[in-house]
C-alpha cells in the first residue's frame, strides 16, 4: 500500500504560534494559497481514498487538494492530539520533550499522552493496511498524527523520547510511504 500523509495548510493560530489541539479552526488565507500549491504538485497523483480528520482544517485541505475526484471519509482516528489546557496558549507553554517521551507518558495539563495518540494511529494504520492494502491512500491530519503514524510505520522502538526520531511535520507537509 502506498500512504501519503498531508498535514493541513496553516491556520490563524499557527501564524500567530498558538496551540490549536482539536479547537476547530479555519484556514488562513495564506494557508488556503499554499495548499493550492500543493494540489498543483500533486495534481497527476492518484489516490484511492482519501482519509481527514474532522477538523475543519484538515477537510478543507483534503477538498482543496482532491475536490470530488478522490473518494473521501472522515475519520475521528485522525483527530489532532487533545491539548487540554494548553489549547489557545502561546507554543512556548509546550513541553514537546515531556509530551513526547513515552516512558514519562505525560497527561499533565489535560493533554492526551504520548501511548494514547500512538495507539489510535496504529488502531488507524491497521485499519487500512487490511482495507486497502493494494492501494493508493492519502491521509490529511495533524502533525501530532502525522508523527505518530511516521513513528509507526518507520518502527521506530517506542521508548524514551519520540520527538526527535520523526523529521518536523510544517503545514502543508507531504510524505509517501509505501507499507
Amino acid at each position: 500500500m502506498k500512504i501519503t500523509l498531508v498535514r493541513h495548510a496553516e491556520t490563524m493560530f499557527n501564524e500567530n504560534n498558538k496551540i490549536q489541539g482539536t479547537s476547530n479552526i479555519k484556514l488562513s488565507d495564506k494557508g488556503v494559497r499554499n495548499v493550492l500549491k500543493l494540489r498543483d504538485k500533486i495534481k497527476d497523483n492518484h489516490y484511492d481514498i482519501c482519509f481527514m480528520s474532522p477538523l475543519s482544517r484538515c477537510v478543507e485541505t483534503a477538498f482543496l487538494l482532491v475536490g470530488d475526484r478522490v473518494l473521501t471519509q472522515v475519520d475521528e482516528r485522525l483527530l489532532e492530539r487533545g491539548m487540554g489546557n494548553l489549547e489557545g496558549k502561546d507554543f512556548s507553554c509546550y513541553d514537546k520533550y515531556k509530551y513526547w517521551n513515552y516512558d514519562i507518558n505525560s497527561s499533565e495539563e489535560e493533554v492526551e499522552s504520548v501511548k494514547e495518540l500512538i495507539d489510535r494511529a496504529r488502531l488507524f494504520l491497521d485499519s487500512i493496511k487490511k482495507e486497502y492494502k493494494d492501494k493508493s491512500v492519502l491521509v490529511v491530519s495533524h502533525s501530532a498524527m502525522i508523527r505518530a503514524i511516521i513513528l509507526l510505520i518507520n518502527n521506530v522502538p517506542l521508548e524514551g523520547e519520540l520527538y526527535d526520531k520523526c523529521e518536523k511535520i510544517p503545514n502543508c507537509y507531504i510524505g509517501e510511504f509505501e507499507i
